[in-house]
């Protein structure tokens, strides 16, 4: 991994996505959450301090380690133990059925593969256990998804591999997932950068 990748990335993520401006998003897409959680792209902890009182453990997953020293204040802090078990969500290390919720915030934008991290999500929830996300990803509209197209390969470079034109609620589907809630809207900023998708999932029968 280089330099950057492992070093600066995670501090100039931290920076941006501390902006006071999300934390009633988090706060809101974090208040579904209930019993033993996973969290991937746990990052520099910034949805600890949202965890509710449902919430009895968290499994922390994330590539960068470096984020581990700057999420050491929060997870002081976090109304839950977290406990940090891999770095790649592609092979989430644990139990067929383990878990009740998993949250993903500005995450599934940066997987490689993202239909087989969405394979594990479904693997490791328990049946009924649900996804909750927000995520940024392509726009319906025909033009802020062409300055996407033409955008994504310096935001990728600059953020890690983030790719902003996924259509995250057909990705989320297409795992295997049932999608229980879904808004769709733009942040704001840049258009093309910041059309959201907020939502819920669940584990059902359905293979």
């Amino acid at each position: 991994m280089s330099f950057y990748r492992d070093q600066v990335l995670p501090r100039l993520i931290d920076r941006v996505m501390r902006a006071h401006d999300l934390d009633e998003l988090r706060a809101r897409v974090a208040s579904k959450l209930t019993g033993d959680v996973l969290e991937i792209g746990f990052g520099s902890g910034l949805n600890a301090p949202f965890y509710p009182a449902g919430v009895t453990r968290v499994w922390a997953l994330d590539p960068a380690t470096v984020g581990r020293k700057l999420a050491a204040p929060r997870l002081a802090a976090s109304p839950a133990p977290v406990e940090y078990i891999g770095l790649d969500a592609q092979r989430i290390p644990l139990p067929d059925a383990s878990v009740d919720s998993v949250l993903t915030t500005w995450t599934l934008c940066t997987i490689p593969d993202v239909a087989q991290t969405l394979t594990e999500v479904r693997r490791v929830l328990r049946q009924g256990g649900t996804l909750s996300f927000v995520e940024h990803g392509r726009s319906p509209d025909p033009a802020v998804a062409r300055n996407q197209r033409r955008l994504e390969p310096v935001q990728s470079l600059v953020f890690g591999g983030c790719k902003i034109t996924r259509p995250i609620g057909e990705i989320i589907t297409a795992g295997g997932l049932e999608l229980t809630g879904l808004k769709q809207y733009y942040q704001p900023g840049l258009r093309a950068t910041s059309y959201t998708y907020e939502g819920q999932a669940r584990r059902t029968d359905r293979t």
